[in-house]
Order: C-alpha cells, then structure tokens, then sequence
C-alpha cells in the first residue's frame, strides 16, 4: 500500500528525461515560463506554479485502489501540495522540476504552423500542462501531468492556468470513458484555489450566443491525468518536418529516438525489441492502427464526440487525451459537434474520417526513418491505405454489437438510421430501451424527442419502426430474449455523462460544495449498472427542451 509521498517517491523512473534530449537552451532550475521559440530537444524542464490555498475536491477512489494508493493520500498535506503545483520541497528521487514538450500542429491532415507566435513551428507544444512524475507501479509505468500547472515556453503568451469548470469536466470524463470500457488517459486528483482566479470568456446564463458572450472570473483547478506517456501524433510530426527540412544536426537522430521511445513506452508487448529499425516502425504503423480504429469506434458506440481531434490531441499510444471541447450526444445527430469551432470535419460520425486524417500523419512522420528501406516504405504505404477498410470493419463489428447481431445488418442499419433522425431520437436511451428486447415500440417511445420541426404522421411512424422492431427481432440469432438483453446491455450503456449534468456540478463546486461532483463519480463509473430508482430518475432522461441550444450547456467554444 503506497500510503505516503515518500512510498511513492521509491518509485519514481524518470524514463523521459533521462533516455531523450532536453532543449539545450533550457535553465537547468526549470524556471522557464516566458514564451520562447524551442529549437531543439524532446522537453524543456519546467517548474510548476502551484495553485493558491489549494483544497481538495475529489480523487479517483478506482484508479487509486488499482495503483494501491490510500484513499487518505489524496487529502494529505504533501501529496495535495505536489498535484496542485508545489514541487518545490518533494523528496528524493523525485525531481523538483517537471517537464513541457512541444509538439506540431495538423488538422484533419493538414499541416498549420502559423498557430505558433513565431510562425516557425517552434513555439506551439503544452501550453500549460507539465508531466511532474514518471512512476514504474506494479510493473506498469504511469507518466502523472498537471493540466492548469502554469506557464511553459509553450504557453503563447497565456496564464498557463486551467478553471475549475473545465477541470471538473475532464476529472469527470476520462473516469466515465475508463468505465464504459473505452482506451483513455485517467484522473488522480482534483484540487481547486480558494483565492485564485482567472478571467475567461463564457456564456451568459440563458444565453443563446454560438459564442461567449462576456468575461468572467472563475477559480482556477488543477487536475492530474495519467497514462503510459503523453506522446502525441503531433509530437512525433515535430521531429518528422525537423528531420525533412534538416533543421538541426540532430534532427534525424531526434526524430528516431521519440519514435523508438513511444516503442518502449506504449508497445512494448507487441514489438520486438531486438528488431532493426525499420521493421519497429512498420509494426509500429500496423499496431497504431489497430488501436487507433477500435478507438474511434468505441467512441461512436458510447455516442462519444472528441470536437478537437486535431494531431496534436491525438495519442501516439491509442488512446483518449485531451478532453476539452468534447461532448457526448444526446439526440442522434450525425453531425453532432459540442465545439463551436470544430465543424463537420470533426462532427460525430465523421470522426473515423477525422482519425484516418490522423493516422497519415502519423505515418508521414514515420516515413523520413524509412527512406533507406525502400521494402519497409511499400509496406508503411500498404498499412495507409488500409485504414478505410479496417474502420469499416470495426464500425461494422461495433453497431452489430449495440444492435445484438451476429453480423452486421446493412439494410436494417440503414433504416434505423434514418428512423432516429425522422423522429428525434436519444442516442444512449434509444439503445438501452431497445437492449430490453421490448415486445413492442412502446418502450422504445421513451427515448423519443418531440419535435416542433416533425411534420411527419405519427401512424406511419408508428408502423415503420414497429416493422423495423419486427424485422430486427427476426435477424437476433441468441437462444433467449434474456441472453439477448443480458449480451446488448455489455455494449450500450445506461447512462452518460452529459453536459447538462455537469454544469450544475460545477457550478456548484464553485460556491465550495462538491457533493454533485462526487455524485456524479459514483454514477458515471458505473455506467452499464442498474443503479437505484432515484437515479435513474435524476440521471436516465431525456434533455429538457429549455437546455437546447443554450450556450455552456449544449455548445461551448475550446475549453479553458
């Protein structure tokens, strides 16, 4: 049982820093906060600023139980100190300076640099996350990132800071994913100022604005994310355009090294250490995407909308990072974008679009490590061009599955498809209804929407989706309906975190009451579970028709 910071500082491993090249330029104290152009180097070492008068609001009781960490570690002096910002005083072996990384910025596959102040590509990276501890914990190796820790050379002229009405957000979020089976970065801890604030741009309080509308203050958070690393496919297009452009002596070397180190780190079990080079990368390529696929369809499965899927949030490991303007529907809209900023291209069922996007960038930054080997680039191409295919077939298996199938259905889907979107539906109510195997469309009408723009004639309706429930019942190969609804219910959960839950949450947790935060913990981390009548009450529901389009609630700009 790891019971006190300094059980947890024996196992401190600084992978990172020790196996990869720091920016030359860095101040070896990590006092380096003003924005500056990095030329060179996998990080920079970066101090923290820590949070004024922290306090405690909520810790991860399930990740801590699978680190073996002590529920009261969370509340205790040093630890709090440290995951709010104070790494001034922690004790050996662990480091008093984190560290930021930079990284390239493409979206939906084109490659931007002008989001960098320099206009170079040298200044764009974590603008305000720093990773404080490497940690080797039961044999797996966890990398532990401030999100709000202050200013890096990455932070474009920013605060550096996080609000706690975001942080509150993504605590919540990469526990719900980790619950409902999806690959995720997870939460450790949330800490809140009691005196600091920063102002934001936000939305007035029944605004409808696409936009905020007005500056406010908002106390300023903390949250700590966890994964195996932080290496984005951003970061490794860093090195990639370096080494292209033979920016530095180093830069191939460098490019070679992030990528042998996201090996080590992230798929270590797959690929064979032994292997040269170019074989690594290729298999590199074929895992990433493996992962990257069933990624994005288990993100449509649980009705899951990563509005920002630029490269840079994307993870080189397979996994959801970076949880800002993200959403999880409630109608079902294949266009649904919680992001004012994110168009189509990043909408709900276009993400496998989006992630294909990702993925030949990913591949373009492998392909400078393969110019030598001209057999290793064929197969790095066939990899590319096999992505449509393989997303269409995890797509295909994942709706087989919410749908109890065997196979997947063409027709039927089709038709159900465009069911749900004549008569507005509730993406996760309509599956959980449906995953009751029901005898009739009766239940089934619970997870309907009125609709004032809905013209058609209700008999008609009535008679499509009773044929279509006919046709479905025919095509369900289980020897038992129980066996049936018990098999659906794996896949379709009963409930999501959706936004018009956690802005009370919030809202409430700035007043310095965090009860809702917690309720909605304990919920959310039980999302496929048949939980007590009063909170299927307050939790298993349509949106309210007043919630609808109001701004903060039903969309919100990039998250702060």
């Amino acid at each position: 049982m790891i019971a006190t910071l300094d059980d947890l500082a024996t196992l401190a491993n600084y992978s990172l820093m020790d196996t990869l090249n720091c920016d030359p330029d860095a101040k070896a104290n990590g006092r380096d906060h003003a924005p500056r152009q990095v030329f060179t180097g996998h990080y920079v070492p970066v101090t923290p600023t820590p949070i004024e008068n922290p306090e405690y609001v909520a810790h991860s009781k399930s990740f801590f139980r699978e680190l073996g960490f002590a529920d009261s570690l969370a509340q205790s002096a040093d630890f709090t100190q440290m995951f709010s910002g104070d790494t001034s005083f922690v004790p050996a072996p662990m480091r008093k300076a984190g560290w930021a990384c930079g990284y390239a910025l493409s979206i939906f596959g084109t490659e931007f640099q002008q989001q960098c102040p320099f206009q170079t590509g040298n200044g764009y990276g974590d603008g305000r996350a720093i990773s404080v501890l490497e940690a080797v914990i039961n044999g797996q190796r966890w990398e532990m990132q401030l999100k709000g820790g202050g200013r890096t050379p990455y932070c474009r002229g920013a605060d550096g800071r996080a609000v706690l009405r975001s942080s509150v957000r993504e605590f919540l979020a990469q526990e719900h994913m980790y619950a409902l089976g999806v690959p995720t970065s997870r939460s450790l801890s949330l800490y809140v100022s009691k005196t600091e604030q920063v102002r934001r741009p936000w939305y007035s309080q029944g605004s409808y604005a696409r936009e905020p509308d007005r500056l406010i203050w908002e106390p300023v958070a903390i949250t700590t994310r966890v994964a195996p690393s932080f290496i984005r496919v951003g970061q490794l297009e860093l090195f990639a355009r370096r080494a292209r452009k033979d920016e530095h002596p180093q830069a191939m070397d460098e490019l070679e090294k992030i990528v042998l180190h996201l090996i080590d780190r992230e798929y270590s079990e797959e690929i064979d250490q032994t292997l040269a080079t170019a074989e690594k990368v290729v298999l590199l390529a074929r895992k990433f995407l493996s992962r990257l696929t069933s990624l994005v369809a288990n993100w449509v499965r649980v009705g899951y909308c990563q509005g920002n899927f630029n490269s840079d949030n994307c993870a080189a490991g397979g996994f959801t990072l970076d949880y800002g303007p993200f959403g999880f529907c409630d109608v079902f809209d294949p266009l649904y974008q919680p992001w004012t900023g994110g168009g189509h291209h990043f909408a709900f069922l276009n993400q496998p679009v989006a992630a294909e996007r990702n993925f030949r960038s990913f591949c373009s930054a492998l392909r400078p490590l393969l110019t030598a080997h001209q057999g290793s680039l064929r197969q790095l191409d066939e990899i590319q061009n096999e992505f449509p295919k393989v997303m269409q077939a995890k797509m295909d298996t994942m709706w087989a599955a919410k749908l109890g199938l065997d196979a997947f259905n063409t027709e039927l889907f089709n038709e159900l498809a465009t069911l749900m979107q004549q008569m507005p539906v509730d993406y996760t109510m309509f599956f959980r209804e449906l995953s009751n195997v029901p005898i009739d469309i009766g239940p089934l009408k619970n997870s309907f929407y009125k609709s004032s723009s809905y013209d058609a004639d209700p008999e008609e309706m009535d008679k499509r989706w009773s044929q279509w429930l006919t046709k479905w019942k025919s095509l369900t190969q289980f020897s038992s309906c129980e066996e049936l609804s018990r098999q659906m219910k794996l896949v379709n959960p009963k409930y999501s975190l959706r936004e018009w839950f956690v802005v009370p949450a919030y809202h409430q947790a700035a007043a310095g009451d965090y009860s809702l935060i917690r309720e909605l913990q304990e919920v959310m981390t039980q999302p496929y579970a048949e939980q007590s009548k009063d909170v299927e009450e307050k939790y298993y529901r349509l949106k309210p028709s007043e919630f609808f389009e109001l701004g903060g609630l039903s969309h919100h700009s990039c998250s702060s």
